[in-house]
C-alpha cells in the first residue's frame, strides 16, 4: 500500500534532515545567511516540521498541532538539540498519522485546499515527500556551503 512506501521514504528523509542537521561543525552555521542564500538551514528545518505536523500530524493523526508559518522564518538560533528533538517527534507523528489512513482515503480529496484547487490525498502525500526532498537538498547546500 502506499501509505507503508511514504511511511519508509518521509522517515528516510527526516532521518536524513537530523544527520544533515547533526553534520554543522559549527552549530551558530545553522543560522547563516548570504546574499544569495537567503533561507538558514535551521529555517529550513522548522519550515518541514511545521509543515509535515500541520499537513499529516494535524490531519491525519488529529494532534491538534496549530502552525505559525511565519515564526517557522523568523525563529533564529534554537539549539540544534532542539531541533533533533523536534525532528524526531515529527518522525513519529508522521509515522503514526500515515499508519491511520486508508487506501480509499488515498482517492479522496484532500481535507485542506492548498493549491488553489482540490487534489486527492495520495497527490498531495506525494508532494508533500518531493517537498520534503528539495528542502533536505537545499539545506545539504547549505551546509556544504557556509559550514
Amino acid at each position: 500500500m502506499l501509505t507503508t512506501t511514504l511511511q519508509e521514504i518521509f522517515k528516510r528523509d527526516l532521518q536524513k534532515l537530523k544527520t544533515e542537521i547533526e553534520a554543522y561543525q559549527d552549530e551558530t552555521n545553522l543560522w547563516a545567511i548570504d546574499r544569495s542564500v537567503t533561507n538558514s538551514a535551521g529555517n529550513l528545518c522548522l519550515h518541514l516540521i511545521g509543515n509535515l505536523n500541520h499537513f499529516i500530524g494535524a490531519q491525519f493523526g488529529k494532534t491538534g498541532y496549530l502552525r505559525d508559518r511565519p515564526l517557522e522564518f523568523s525563529d533564529k538560533d534554537v539549539p540544534r538539540e532542539i531541533l533533533i528533538q523536534k525532528i524526531n517527534a515529527t518522525i513519529d507523528v508522521v509515522d503514526a498519522s500515515l499508519a491511520k489512513i486508508t487506501e480509499s482515503q488515498l482517492q479522496e480529496d484532500y481535507p485542506l485546499i492548498v493549491m488553489d484547487e482540490k487534489k486527492s490525498t495520495e497527490y498531495f502525500l506525494i508532494h508533500l515527500a518531493a517537498h520534503l526532498s528539495y528542502h533536505l537538498g537545499q539545506i545539504n547546500y547549505h551546509r556544504r556551503l557556509l559550514d
